[in-house]
């Protein structure tokens, strides 16, 4: 078996709409045959469905994992499909409940109307829905907060024999429902913490590398909120640091109706550096569309200005197109000396990029399962795009299978829903509270009914270590 068919699947770009299966949203994998997929109109529906059934269940989102993650393994299964069970329930003066089904987008968009903000900094994009965001650990940026996990005050679920159970901050499992993977149940209602909406500048720079070691350290101390993109063959950063805006900022902003605000001077610091990066795009893509959504991804960083904006409009700002995505956290305590022996590396080996490395910093988190358990954390993020027929750049995928063997060797946890090889992975010795959360699953669904083969292999393999 090859290391593509294990972990990073072909892409059918061309699916007919009459063909009768379940594919997750890259559509590299397929998930369940369409007689499997069932769609509950309501809490109640879901109860008795649970209650009745005897298979194995898998929760589908947003399908953005990878399809491992939600693949049905025998005929009797089922995929349950949420997208019914979404909007805003009820809020208070600090919080707010929203359906599990929900996507992040929603749950911005109305916050933005109340006023209000998570104190978790957005993800990339805000396509996942809320339980599957929870469920794989999904973070931003900024030391000051961590997942959006964190901010649950209580989370609501339907266990595998159709009963509610609702888990909040002073339960004893609620670290384990934080990020559940989709193990413990469907998640039907979150309460998240809110605070009052930020007006954020986030400033734009490029610089070099040489002191990347020390220089990431002082972004995410000094400000905010901070992201950065590591070109290491042009020797270049480009670094987003963001702070609360001023009181004239502020005023700028109102006056633009809430848009984001552009300065008007704007730098071409990046742009020879984007061409050659756009250059390896198209050998390894082959797309012949220019303005495709991969290209997008990399040429918003020619001609950067700074800008004025809230938390939204300023960070939520990625571009969902497929690809395949590795990223690892490594405490940050840990962050300059592996950027030391990855640029050593690159420096003797010269690996095949068309993306540069995507650098992005949290707090300790509470959740048992998030990678950046009990540390400050650095995730690095490393990405390939398809080609036009649907396949992967070999040399590229061999740049991501050895960045992830160095970064898995140096202490790495992996992003429960993007691409990782499990095999390389101690998780017993890499998660304190790994046996912990083997327990709760038992305890929360003892016929393994939210398990299939991919969860099943990781809890062995665990239990194995």
């Amino acid at each position: 078996m090859t290391r593509e068919t294990i972990g990073y699947p072909r892409r059918q770009p061309h699916l007919s709409p009459q063909q009768p299966l379940v594919w997750n949203w890259a559509q590299n994998a397929t998930l369940a045959n369409t007689a499997q997929h069932v769609r509950p109109a309501s809490e109640r529906d879901l109860r008795i469905l649970l209650r009745h059934h005897r298979g194995r269940v898998r929760v589908m989102g947003s399908r953005m994992s990878p399809g491992r993650m939600l693949a049905l393994q025998q005929h009797g299964d089922v995929l349950i499909d949420t997208s019914a069970l979404r909007g805003f329930i009820s809020s208070d003066e600090h919080s707010a409940t929203f359906a599990g089904g929900t996507p992040l987008h929603e749950v911005y968009e109305h916050l933005k109307t109340m006023g209000r903000i998570l104190p978790a900094s957005p993800g990339v994009i805000d396509a996942q829905t809320l339980a599957g965001a929870l469920a794989t650990g999904t973070h931003g940026q900024g030391l000051q907060q961590s997942s959006i996990g964190d901010e649950a005050l209580s989370i609501r679920m339907v266990l595998a024999d159709g009963h509610i159970e609702t888990f909040d901050r002073q339960h004893p499992w609620f670290a384990a429902v934080q990020t559940g993977l989709g193990c413990l149940g469907v998640v039907t209602a979150v309460t998240l913490r809110t605070q009052p909406a930020k007006v954020y500048t986030c400033f734009k720079n490029a610089v070099s590398a040489d002191t990347l070691e020390s220089d990431l350290l002082t972004w995410n101390r000094d400000y905010a909120l901070s992201k950065a993109w590591w070109f290491p063959n042009e020797n270049q950063v480009h670094v987003w640091a963001a702070r609360e805006a001023s009181e004239e900022e502020q005023a700028l902003y109102q006056a633009n109706h809430g848009d984001m605000v552009k300065q008007e001077q704007t730098s071409d610091a990046m742009n020879q550096t984007i061409d050659q990066t756009l250059e390896h795009m198209r050998s390894d893509t082959q797309l012949t569309d220019e303005n495709g959504k991969p290209f997008r991804t990399v040429t918003r960083f020619k001609d950067f200005s700074d800008v004025t904006g809230d938390i939204y409009q300023v960070f939520c700002r990625g571009i969902a197109t497929p690809q395949i995505n590795v990223e690892i956290a490594i405490p940050l305590a840990r962050a300059g000396a592996v950027i030391a022996r990855i640029k050593r590396w690159h420096a003797e080996v010269q690996p095949h990029m068309h993306y540069p490395v995507i650098l992005r910093c949290t707090g300790a988190s509470e959740s048992w399962l998030s990678p950046s358990y009990q540390q400050e954390s650095c995730f690095f993020g490393f990405v390939i795009y398809y080609a036009e027929d649907g396949s992967l750049s070999p040399e590229g995928m061999e740049f991501l299978q050895a960045v992830e063997k160095l970064l898995a060797e140096e202490g790495g946890r992996p992003h429960w829903g993007k691409y990782f090889d499990a095999s390389l992975y101690d998780w017993a010795k890499i998660y304190p509270q790994w046996q912990a959360f083997a327990q709760v699953r038992e305890a929360l669904d003892p016929q393994s009914s939210f398990s299939n083969t991919f969860s099943q292999r990781l809890f062995d393999q665990g239990e194995k270590a």
